[in-house]
C-alpha cells in the first residue's frame, strides 16, 4: 500500500499546486490513499466547507487539521457532517467532529487516520500521547495501516510521539512548522517518521505569510495582520509504503515539487490543463 501525506496546504497557492500535483502523483506513483493537512487552506487561517469539498475533489481521501481548525466558524457545522475532515483528538470531549477516521484505499482496503496536537508552545489541550493511544486502540480492529498527524511546534515533542507510537502505527508525520525536515526514517519497530512534512503553499514567504508583513512584525515588534503570500506554490509531502498484512512501513520518501516540477511530472494528467 502506498500513501501520500501532503504537508499543510496554505492559501490559494497551496490549493492550486495541490489541485495540479495530486492527480499526477497518484498516477505516477501508483498511490492508494492521499491525506492532506488543510488547517491553513483558507488564506492561511482555517478551512471552510466549500474549500474542504474542493480539496477532496483533487483526489484527497482524508484531511487533518490543527490549531487553526476553528478560525472559520462555519466549519463548526460542516465538520460533524464530513467524517473525512478530522480535528485533533485531544480537544475537550464534546468538541465538534472527531479525531480519527477510517477510509478505504482505491482497492477497498481500510486505513486509519488519527490527528493529535502538541502542547509545547501551543494551547493547553488534553494529553496528546494518551489521546493518540486511545484513538489507535479504537481503530486497531478496523485497520492495520494507521497514519498519525502530530500537529506540534516543538521538534522534541514530535520526535517523542514517533517513539511513543513506534510499532503501534504505520506512520507518524509532523505538521505545523511549515518547513520540511530531512529526518525521514523507519523506526526500529516499523513506524515511518518525519518531524515535519513541510508546507504546500507559497514558499517565497515567511512560512506562508507575506514576507514584508511578517518581517515588519519581527523588526518593529508592532502588531500586524498576517496575509497569505501570493506567487507560485511548492508541494511538500511524504510517500510511505506499507505492508498491509502487518501495518508496518517498509519505505518513506520525501516529496518537494515546484510548479515547474509538476508541469514536468505528468502534464497530461494535471487537472484543468
Amino acid at each position: 500500500m502506498r500513501i501520500l501525506f501532503v504537508g499543510d496546504i496554505f492559501g490559494k497557492p497551496g490549493r492550486e499546486i495541490a489541485r495540479r500535483a495530486i492527480p499526477a502523483l497518484v498516477e505516477r506513483e501508483a498511490l492508494d490513499f492521499v491525506i492532506a493537512n488543510v488547517e491553513n487552506a483558507a488564506a492561511g487561517f482555517g478551512i471552510t466547507g466549500d474549500l474542504a469539498d474542493a480539496i477532496l475533489s483533487y483526489g484527497v481521501d482524508a484531511m487533518t487539521t490543527g490549531n487553526h481548525v476553528w478560525d472559520k466558524k462555519e466549519i463548526l457545522d460542516y465538520m460533524p457532517r464530513q467524517p473525512k475532515l478530522v480535528r485533533p483528538a485531544n480537544f475537550t470531549p464534546g468538541t465538534p467532529g472527531r479525531g480519527s477516521y477510517v477510509g478505504r484505499t482505491r482497492s477497498g482496503e481500510p486505513i486509519g487516520v488519527v490527528n493529535v496536537m502538541g502542547r509545547i508552545f501551543m494551547q493547553p489541550l488534553d494529553d496528546p500521547f494518551a489521546a493518540a493511544l486511545r484513538e489507535v486502540e479504537a481503530l486497531r480492529g478496523k485497520a492495520r495501516v494507521i497514519i498519525v498527524d502530530v500537529h506540534a511546534e516543538a521538534t522534541s515533542e514530535k520526535v517523542a510521539m514517533g517513539w511513543h507510537l513506534d510499532g503501534r502505527v504505520t506512520g507518524v508525520f509532523g505538521t505545523h512548522t511549515h518547513v520540511q525536515t530531512a529526518d525521514e526514517r523507519i523506526l526500529p519497530k516499523g513506524t515511518a517518521y518525519i518531524t515535519d512534512a513541510g508546507m504546500t503553499g507559497p514558499h517565497d514567504s515567511i512560512i506562508g505569510v507575506t514576507t514584508e508583513i511578517a518581517l515588519g512584525r519581527f523588526v518593529t515588534g508592532m502588531p500586524a495582520k498576517f496575509e497569505s503570500a501570493s506567487g507560485p506554490g511548492r508541494l511538500n509531502a511524504v510517500i510511505v509504503t506499507a505492508d498491509q498484512a502487518t501495518g508496518r512501513a517498509t519505505a518513506i520518501e520525501r516529496v518537494n515539487l515546484s510548479s515547474a516540477d509538476v508541469d514536468a511530472l505528468a502534464p497530461q494528467t494535471a487537472v484543468g490543463r
